[in-house]
């Protein structure tokens, strides 16, 4: 299969397509090979999760996130890897969390949530949720529950002794407290996010809202997983496979 109908198939299951900053949020960064035979797809591209792809024979890659320019000589250097090995990089960013099968509409899936709105716009795009359970649980059964889904420790302070209903989530990276604010403001009994800051902890505290902070990589996981799953049932002949990362922000 060519890149350049994938390319083409991809940008068709976006409703923000006609957003202005549709394409500086998402797009093929590098063209390699044209021919894609084989996808790996994670959250992060890095030269770790270059080095996965180039043991898997991965023709094509698709993050969530590109590389970062604040990590320093990064993407350039990742610019450098893929080109040696002729490997394609695509990446999906804010429209993915706005969609209705990305990162936070995935996430809300798993966790047995329904979503009551769209929340947390940044750029014409929502990427956030307000979501609520059917039946009360527990502060303590959802901080499992998001362990078992993540496979991995979360960070949880439980700031009012409540039941829990409502829940406000941003995955990834919503550690500002704007952001807490709008859950608080939505009458959420608590805020999900994927990083941590200390003015975010404080401020829950100060609003009396529970908080749990999961990793940012795996966070938001599911929404790049459900697009290669897309991509999957498009074009059945194409391998699909997950790239290994390392849990680093939970260590």
């Amino acid at each position: 299969m060519q890149l350049t109908e994938i390319e083409e198939f991809i940008v068709g299951l976006f409703d923000s397509r006609n957003n202005d900053c549709f394409y500086e949020e998402s797009g093929i960064t590098v063209r390699g090979t044209g021919e894609i035979n084989r996808i790996g797809y994670c959250t992060n591209l890095t030269l770790d999760t270059i080095e996965e792809a180039i043991k898997n024979k991965v023709d094509l890659i698709i993050t969530h996130h590109d590389a970062w320019d604040f990590i320093f000589g990064l993407k350039n250097a990742c610019r450098e890897k893929l080109l040696e090995n002729n490997i394609s990089h695509y990446f999906n960013h804010l429209p993915l969390d706005d969609c209705d099968f990305g990162t936070n509409n995935s996430l809300v899936e798993k966790l047995g949530l329904q979503i009551v709105e769209n929340s947390h716009l940044e750029d014409g795009f929502y990427c956030g949720r307000i979501a609520e359970f059917n039946e009360e649980i527990t502060f303590e059964e959802l901080v499992q529950r998001l362990e078992n889904i993540l496979k991995e420790r979360v960070k949880s302070w439980k700031f009012k002794d409540d039941v829990i209903k409502r829940i406000g989530l941003v995955c990834g990276g919503g550690a500002s407290t704007s952001d807490v604010r709008e859950a608080v403001e939505k009458s959420c009994d608590v805020y999900i996010t994927g990083e941590k800051v200390l003015y975010t902890v404080e401020y829950a505290k100060f609003v009396e809202i529970n908080l749990i902070i999961g990793s940012h990589t795996f966070t938001e996981i599911f929404g790049i997983e459900s697009l290669a799953k897309k991509i999957k049932e498009k074009y059945s002949n194409i391998e699909i496979i997950k790239l290994k990362e390392e849990h680093l922000e939970a260590q």
